[in-house]
């Protein structure tokens, strides 16, 4: 049976931006990705992360001297619901993922904080700062954390049958998630003269208590072994197939490395506006007032396109920012001569 040769895809490259990267905030770019994948791959991991990435959290708490979350106790500004909803903040990083305990005591005239509190040597506490309740001078205040490992949120777990806890234990709702929040764009970029390639811009705030490094690195594995079960027969080799349309990408479309264009590929600025996708509002006044071609369109000014009829400010940004995706800008003073010149010179040395 003939081997089917298939045709290799682009390999996009992964780069953080190191200048704003921590424990709590990444900015992922990767690009560039077949035109519609930076969707594809921004959702599906935008999803992944926020429902399967693993972390830690206090599921239940022995108060001492109270056995309902709706009780009081004596010297403590805050009720028992108001200590637990406390207790939710509490951020815990887990070293290998097995059950822990903690344990607070504080008394008299104080504020009981995280940074009060005796963890187990597993277990890490993160934002030492968070108060947990306000004492009086008489106050007392003792609790039994157990921590446990989880995905998303878990409802309190109390045991079913049972009115009265006999251990006094008091199980509390858990958000297990160490990610707060996750947002995508996806922008155009070029590769060689094709300009509908897509830039995938990712960025991942978390609680301090996992990296967005090791964010991606997990939700990329839960991904990758989904994915798998959905196989045939031999996974297609498509990183071994593309590696060499990887290394023709610089070599692909007519570019002028120090001349006017800055090494951009030189039919770039022959094209139409309309792949550079503008909205409906900025590409019928672009085109009403002659500008057809991208060369048309960035040799103007700032001045020059706000002077087009009902071209706003508005749509000067969005153009501004689409054109910087394919690494230009306004006012660059493109010549056609230039880049006819450049395109015959390049074509004379091909033939030769």
């Amino acid at each position: 049976m003939q081997e089917i040769i298939y045709k290799p895809l682009i390999l996009p490259k992964v780069k953080w931006e190191r200048k704003s990267l921590s424990d709590t905030f990444g900015e992922l770019v990767v690009q560039p990705l077949e035109p519609g994948f930076g969707i594809t791959l921004g959702n599906s991991l935008r999803r992944a992360i926020l429902s399967s990435v693993e972390g830690s959290a206090v599921t239940s708490v022995i108060i001492k001297g109270v056995n309902n979350e709706f009780s009081t106790s004596k010297g403590i500004m805050e009720d028992t619901l108001h200590i637990l909803l406390n207790i939710k903040g509490i951020v815990v990083k887990n070293e290998t993922g097995e059950p822990g305990k903690m344990h607070l005591k504080v008394s008299d005239k104080s504020v009981a904080r995280v940074s009060d509190i005796k963890a187990d040597d597993h277990l890490q506490l993160i934002n030492k700062d968070h108060i947990i309740a306000h004492l009086a001078s008489d106050g007392e205040l003792e609790i039994e954390f157990f921590v446990e490992n989880g995905r998303g949120y878990l409802s309190a777990q109390w045991p079913r049958g049972e009115a009265l806890q006999t251990d006094d234990k008091i199980y509390i709702d858990s958000m297990f998630s160490d990610v707060k929040r996750v947002e995508f764009k996806v922008e155009k970029t070029r590769v060689g003269e094709a300009i509908d390639y897509d830039r995938l811009i990712l960025k991942i705030y978390t609680n301090g208590a996992i990296k967005p490094v090791d964010v991606i690195h997990y939700s990329t594995s839960v991904l990758r072994t989904q994915l798998e079960h959905f196989l045939i027969k031999d996974e297609i080799p498509f990183n071994e197939i593309s590696k060499e349309k990887e290394e023709e990408i610089e070599k692909v479309g007519i570019t002028d490395i120090k001349g006017p264009t800055k090494g951009l590929p030189v039919e770039l600025f022959l094209k139409p506006i309309d792949e550079l996708e503008f909205s409906v509002r900025a590409h019928n006044c672009l085109i009403g007032a002659g500008i057809r071609r991208v060369i048309d369109l960035v040799n103007l000014t700032d001045e020059d396109l706000l002077k087009i009829k009902n071209f706003g400010r508005k749509s000067l940004r969005e153009v501004k920012e689409i054109i910087c995706a394919f690494g230009l800008h306004l006012g660059m003073n493109v010549k056609e001569l230039d880049l006819k010149k450049i395109i015959k010179e390049k074509e004379d040395s091909l033939k030769s």
